[in-house]
């Protein structure tokens, strides 16, 4: 304990002396304060109680030792660099490692070019014909909704752009006018559709709502007129379920009158579930013309949806109208008529009408039709297309015959694009195979680009070890070193390790 004392006593000197040589140039301390006792004074140990008297003392307390502390001697404190110079240091840091940025900025341009150029072009803008049609279809959506002034707005977007479908944007804008009570303006508009489109086949159903604007002159728009074309389809399901035979005259009726086009839509509905042949009759009839051009259009896709192939091809030879023809091919689709769809892709003089059909025989997987239209075709165009259309029906025999033997280079190429497109690694392999006789550097690029696309780096390690041509070989090895692929990674590595 005197050890520890004595340290003590040399720490507290030690601590007085160093604050007497701070304080030399400081204030004087302030003067001490009386003496006054630090600690209390200690009370007497009272005796110890006679019945204690005979315990055993406790032993003696070991002394504590405590040892010298020892002289550890402080690191050496680092030198504080100036805010400038260490500034100075990191942007010299930077600047070194500069080029080495930059060059990894340009691989990664480069190789965001390269797949850009490989990226499908973007959408072309659409024609005004698109766009009537975008209008025209919201106009429809906004009257079957009752949102009578949006579908105003609608229909006059399509007029005022003079397009194919002006005259019936015409009258569903009279149409809507009439049912928001300005029956001036929706008489207005008959009479321009009456002007400015005098063969038009609206008029009929504009000369009926024009009577129905006159009988109903000043009087206010019933705000039950919604209610009462809701239960006008109550009716026609009712019609439907029990005989619709006797609805007949109410149908037809109902499909020349100023009805909305829910109305007369499910009043063609009633007539295709008829099974009368009356009722198809009446069908086919307002398909070759004998309604408006929408109704027109509905009972095209009706007689698809009823498998009359028979009645499809009448409606097709009927008209001369491309849209109407185009509405025909698809209902032919829908009916599976393989035989009308091959008679018209081979007899159509519109080439757009025989993609159109070359398209859906695709769609249908009609493989050897294809081939054979393909055998006897002259037309470069009409063979791209038959090439898209085998792979539309997930064909790929045929095509690869077309990539071997086709005269035309750009064919050969179109065909093995749909090739690479198809995810078939046996068609890969054939291509893999194809690529080493062919001399054409375009055709080879795109062999190259077929394997990019099937993700197939075998085939293309496989290409790669065996072509001599440096440029050609540097096209391989940029679309492995962005493709994910072990045989690829593999690769890659040898060529960094030589």
């Amino acid at each position: 304990m005197d050890k520890l004392f004595r340290i003590g006593l040399r720490m507290s000197i030690a601590l007085g002396a160093s604050w007497l040589a701070l304080g030399q140039d400081q204030v004087p301390l302030p003067p001490a304060p009386p003496d006054v006792p630090i600690v209390a004074p200690v009370p007497p140990i009272p005796p110890v109680p006679p019945e204690l008297e005979d315990w055993a003392p406790m032993p003696p307390a070991k002394e504590l030792t405590v040892p010298e502390w020892p002289d550890m001697p402080l690191p050496p404190i680092p030198p504080i660099r100036p805010f400038s110079l260490r500034l100075s240091e990191d942007l010299a840091g930077m600047t070194a490692k500069l080029p080495e940025s930059l060059a990894k900025v340009e691989t990664f341009r480069q190789q965001a070019m390269a797949l850009a150029l490989q990226a499908p072009l973007p959408p072309t803008p659409p024609r005004s014909s698109d766009q009537d049609n975008h209008y025209y279809e919201r106009g429809q959506s906004n009257l079957d909704a009752n949102r009578w002034d949006k579908a105003v707005e609608n229909f006059g977007e399509v007029v005022s752009r003079g397009g194919a479908r002006a005259d019936g944007a015409l009258y569903w804008k009279a149409y809507a006018l009439n049912k928001l009570g300005r029956r001036d303006e929706a008489l207005a508009a008959i009479a321009d559709l009456r002007k400015n489109y005098a063969s038009s086949r609206w008029l009929d159903d504009a000369r009926a709502l024009e009577i129905e604007i006159k009988q109903a002159g000043g009087k206010p728009v019933s705000p039950e007129s919604a209610d009462d074309e809701e239960m006008k389809l109550m009716a026609l399901n009712s019609i439907l379920n029990s005989d619709p035979e006797r609805a007949l005259p109410l149908l037809e009726k109902l499909l020349h009158s100023s009805q909305s086009p829910k109305i007369k839509e499910r009043a063609m509905f009633v007539l295709t579930q008829s099974g009368s042949s009356q009722a198809r009759q009446l069908v086919v009839q307002i398909a070759k013309g004998g309604s408006n051009p929408d109704l027109q259009m509905k009972a095209v896709h009706y007689l698809g949806v009823m498998g009359a192939k028979q009645e499809l091809g009448e409606v097709y030879g009927s008209t001369n109208d491309v849209e109407v023809k185009r509405a025909v091919l698809h209902g032919l689709m829908v009916a599976g008529a393989k035989e009308q769809l091959l008679a018209a892709a081979k007899s159509e003089k519109s080439p757009e009408l025989r993609q159109e059909a070359i398209h859906w025989l695709g769609t249908m997987g009609a493989e050897p039709e294809l081939w054979q239209l393909y055998q006897a075709e002259q037309s470069i165009e009409v063979k791209q297309s038959l090439a898209h259309a085998l792979f539309i029906g997930g064909k790929t025999d045929h095509l690869l015959e077309i990539a071997r033997t086709a005269k035309e280079p750009e064919l050969r190429e179109q065909a093995i694009h749909w090739l690479g497109a198809s995810g078939s690694h046996q068609a890969g392999d054939a291509l893999a195979a194809m690529y080493a006789n062919e001399s054409n550097p375009e055709v080879k690029k795109q062999i190259i680009h077929a394997l990019f696309i099937q993700n197939n780096g075998k085939a293309l390690v496989e290409i790669a070890r065996k072509e001599t041509n440096i440029e050609m070989k540097k096209e391989i090895v940029h679309r492995l070193s962005v493709m994910k692929s072990k045989e690829g990674t593999d690769y890659l590595m040898e060529i960094l390790n030589k």
